[in-house]
């Protein structure tokens, strides 16, 4: 498997597991929406952040929870240019991911020093976006999703949800390739056109990816699929998210894309220990 992305420039090892912090700066995001849309707020919440032990910052301006709207180009980039710049200001040496589906979002940011791509679309909403992507060399994560937003949550209908996201993967990567995006990061994309029972069989289906040889993100920080098994709430499904965390780092995720980011290092520690033992113990 591939252990070393090249983010524009920028090499991310990870033989070892990473943690990607989340930062919303939408008014609506399911779990912390509004919650750092001033500047001291986001600039307090990235320090936190950093000392817990983030490694990649992803930065978003638009809600993509089930049913969410779709939200332009021009007003991401209000969102999020201005707290792009204080931020890469502030901390030079930040690893900052964009999460957007639009070409000219990434554009601009990437004049600002970004590192990665986070797409949830997999190039489908915006067909300007891996073109862009190629020339500026940045890595980008793509993420499986049947349908978009506003109606993924639909009824998802699959046969086999494994080998349906698996084969999705490889046509995407093909196309990928032939443009030349070279460091590509693979999200199966939990809660994104999934049942609950089918977010779960991807969980435990984890495996069948590393066959394709790519850093596997897991991002399933606080969503429904724990939230609404356990009849409850975003805020209350943190010890949730650490059990689903290490489910995933077991399947072989690579990278946490998390709300919590002390929990998260807790988990993989914790996980990391367990993995030493069973080797020292010679036990598969």
């Amino acid at each position: 498997m591939q252990t070393t992305i090249n983010a524009a420039g920028r090499l991310l090892d990870l033989s070892s597991p990473k943690i990607m912090g989340i930062l919303n700066l939408t008014p609506d995001s399911f779990y912390d929406g509004g919650r750092y849309l001033g500047e001291e707020a986001y600039l307090e919440q990235v320090e936190r952040m950093i000392g817990e032990g983030l490694d990649i910052l992803d930065i978003g301006g638009a809600s993509t929870k089930p049913g969410a709207l779709a939200v332009s180009a021009e007003e991401e980039l209000k969102r999020i240019l201005g707290p792009l710049r204080r931020i890469r200001q502030e901390f030079p040496d930040l690893l900052i991911s964009i999460d957007s589906y639009w070409a000219e979002v990434i554009e601009a940011t990437a004049a600002e020093g970004i590192h990665l791509v986070n797409d949830i679309s997999a190039g489908s909403i915006d067909p300007k976006l891996w073109s862009i992507v190629a020339k500026l060399g940045l890595s980008y994560v793509l993420m499986h999703m049947q349908g978009r937003p506003e109606t993924m949550q639909d009824k998802p209908q699959y046969e086999s949800v494994v080998l349906e996201v698996y084969d999705f993967f490889v046509e995407r990567l093909g196309a990928l390739r032939q443009l030349g995006v070279k460091d590509i990061i693979l999200d199966l994309g939990y809660g994104f056109g999934k049942s609950l029972g089918q977010n779960y069989q991807l969980l435990a289906g984890g495996q069948a990816f590393r066959q394709l040889g790519l850093p596997i993100l897991a991002g399933v920080s606080r969503k429904s699929m724990l939230y609404k098994l356990l009849d409850s709430q975003p805020q209350e499904v943190l010890p949730a998210t650490t059990a689903a965390h290490i489910f995933a780092l077991e399947e072989g995720a690579r990278i946490l894309r998390v709300h919590d980011v002390e929990a998260a290092r807790q988990a993989i520690g914790v996980w990391q220990a367990y993995q030493e033992a069973k080797e020292e113990l010679k036990i598969n």
